[in-house]
């Protein structure tokens, strides 16, 4: 089956019983990743399971690109419910796991139950077993990571480390010990399965349909990245990795800092890409076949440690948002949070809330502004639920609501998962995508950056000159309904190929019109060589993730954004003043979806997109 390699793995925990499956054909029709996760988690998860239950299901898969040598296809993702927002739960990975899963001859594969002891499982072709893993209990990623390669001599392994056996409840799975699935809790579901590692060798091909087809692609897309109109950015991003982005959204007042405060840094340099650059990056990583190579290897001197990122995210959750201006420590903290298997974003997102509620005397022990190794304790202390490290592993809203005394004030989240590096008040658009993202505040599910850096070329094409002012304007709430509506069902379909979100989100290498001719070369199915069928595949993806957070409860009371970014104008910068005015976006983004007034689905939406199945089950 070309672009497939036709077959899953089912693996039920608690039996241990493995079972090889051939891919259904109803889910072909969801092209691959979150499509294939959307479908199989509507299908078998009951409403209302435990996240940290052995009902919970555990998906990791790949994409009809993945390990094909397109350009930006080595990633892979995972799924699951959030122990962190108990609704949608997905996370993208880079590096080559994803890759080999596809040569060991697995599309994906599906974890059931909960193992009696500490298991991880290894893959080596159609060689597929679980194995005791009391030698690595509480092991950090890294020596998880060195015991797996030694023992087997299998270089791809992916693994929680004491986080996510300790089930802190934004733990992440590390793949490749530096590339994170990082967000939504994964690694604390991971835990909670007794599941510490996947470790996987292929030998196998993959093969495409029409190989002449896909190599002309393959060399057009390779000459957008490295030469084409789109190659300044991808360059940009060779040269800095994606913490390039701190001075560019610092200069226009949407760099959270004091715990999205404000939006402005004023030691911005101290943490900045030149910085990075020039004294703490010795090495730089790649991911399977990137054309781009954004990872950076750096070192902490002070602290005797080496390691990838900081990613421009990290910065800013444990640099800005802290105000935390010590760069050596900072990327410290990020090495550690990777080794011990903690979302940065969370992790930090966590601490600044800490910092915020001590400021306010919520909190009496000592966690003040800046103090960065402070921040290395709790790093530690979290990881290892230990302390005041203990409360905050719930995540800042189960912390804020233990704490009392209006610390929900200072609780930057959406539907339970901590708020990423962007500000809805220096731009609007953002705002929205924090609002209304299935698996709670996130940028990468349809973050527009159209109006955030400016691309009135693209602007042009896709809205129309009548319509392009108002999508330039960050600090507008005009015609933003539509901009997130559209890129976050483009990024269903981008997630299910899977690609990488630089050349699909930034910079802007594919859109549309480039789908159907690169997944009809690899697939053959007749059902991608539309454009208009790619569309509407990529609104019921969003529609079938909407739906499970429905199923869950969820409704227009969670698209909403902390009281700071509605009601607290910008104290400084180019986004002084600003608020954002989110009822107008969702009342346009909600009509554009077919959503009704409270956010949930319409009926006839779901028969317009032949989901009578989930109507029936959401409205019996």
């Amino acid at each position: 089956m070309h672009g497939y390699t036709g077959k899953y793995l089912r693996i039920n925990l608690t039996d241990r019983s493995i079972k090889e499956e051939p891919l259904p054909e109803h889910l072909i029709e969801y092209i691959g990743g979150t499509g294939f996760c959307a479908r199989i988690l509507w299908d078998e998860l009951k409403a209302g399971t435990d996240p940290l239950s052995p009902e919970n299901i555990l998906i990791m898969a790949t994409g009809p690109t993945t390990g094909t040598l397109f350009p930006q296809s080595g990633r892979f993702m995972m799924a699951a419910k959030s122990p962190l927002t108990n609704g949608w739960a997905e996370a993208h990975c880079g590096g080559h796991l994803g890759p080999e899963l596809k040569y060991a001859g697995y599309d994906f594969i599906i974890f059931e139950g909960r193992a009696e002891k500490l298991v991880y499982l290894l893959i080596v072709d159609d060689d597929v077993k679980l194995l005791d893993a009391s030698e690595i209990k509480g092991k950090t990623v890294n020596q998880t990571t060195d015991y797996i390669r030694d023992k087997h001599g299998i270089k791809r392994v992916a693994c929680i480390g004491p986080a996510g056996e300790n089930l802190v409840r934004f733990a992440s799975v590390m793949s490749d010990k530096h590339r994170a699935f990082g967000r939504s809790g994964l690694g604390t579901v991971m835990g909670s399965k007794n599941l510490k590692a996947i470790a996987v060798l292929g030998t196998k091909d993959v093969t495409t349909a029409d190989p002449k087809r896909y190599k002309e692609l393959f060399h057009e897309s390779t000459y957008h990245f490295l030469e084409g109109q789109d190659s300044e950015g991808c360059l940009a991003l060779r040269e800095f990795g994606s913490a390039g982005l701190v001075e560019i959204v610092n200069e226009i007042g949407r760099f959270p800092t004091r715990n999205h405060k404000r939006g402005v840094f004023d030691k911005v340099t101290a943490v900045g890409s030149t910085r990075i650059r020039d004294e703490f990056r010795v090495a730089k990583n790649s991911c399977f076949n990137c054309k781009i190579q954004c990872k950076l290897v750096t070192i902490s001197k002070k602290h005797h440690s080496i390691g990838e990122g900081p990613e421009y995210e990290t910065v800013v959750s444990l640099g800005s948002g802290c105000l935390n201006d010590d760069l050596d420590t900072l990327i410290y903290a990020n090495h550690l949070c990777n080794d011990l298997g903690l979302d940065t974003i969370s992790c930090g997102s966590s601490i600044g809330f800490a910092m915020e509620c001590h400021e306010h005397g919520l909190i009496k022990e000592d966690v003040n502004w800046s103090d960065a190794d402070k921040i290395v304790q709790l790093v530690k202390d979290i990881a290892y639920r230990r302390g005041l490290g203990d409360l905050l592993a719930e995540g800042v809203m189960r912390a804020a609501e233990k704490i009392g005394g209006g610390a929900d004030k200072f609780a930057m989240h959406v539907k339970g998962q901590e708020i990423s590096g962007q500000d809805g008040r220096a731009h609007r658009s953002g705002g929205l995508t924090h609002a209304t993202s299935v698996r709670g505040a996130d940028h990468l599910r349809g973050l527009s950056v159209i109006d955030e850096i400016g691309y009135p070329e693209i602007g042009l094409r896709r809205y129309g000159e009548d319509k392009l002012p108002a999508a330039l304007n960050r600090h507008s709430e005009e015609f933003k309904g539509q901009m997130v509506y559209d890129v976050e069902y483009f990024l269903s379909v981008v997630d299910s190929l899977i690609l990488c979100k630089y050349g699909t989100m930034y910079p802007l290498c594919y859109y549309f019109p480039d789908i159907p001719d690169i997944l009809y070369s690899l697939t053959g199915v007749d059902l991608f060589n539309d454009e208009d069928n790619l569309r509407r595949i990529g609104k019921k993806i969003c529609l079938l993730r909407r739906a499970f957070n429905q199923r869950e409860g969820k409704s227009r009371k969670d698209d909403t954004l902390p009281d700071r970014f509605l009601h607290e104008p910008e104290e400084e910068g180019p986004a002084k003043g600003q608020v954002v005015n989110l009822d107008v976006m969702l009342d346009d983004y909600y009509q554009l979806w077919g959503f009704d007034k409270d956010g949930l689905i319409l009926p006839e939406t779901l028969d317009e997109f032949g989901l009578e199945d989930v109507k029936k089950e959401l409205y019996k």
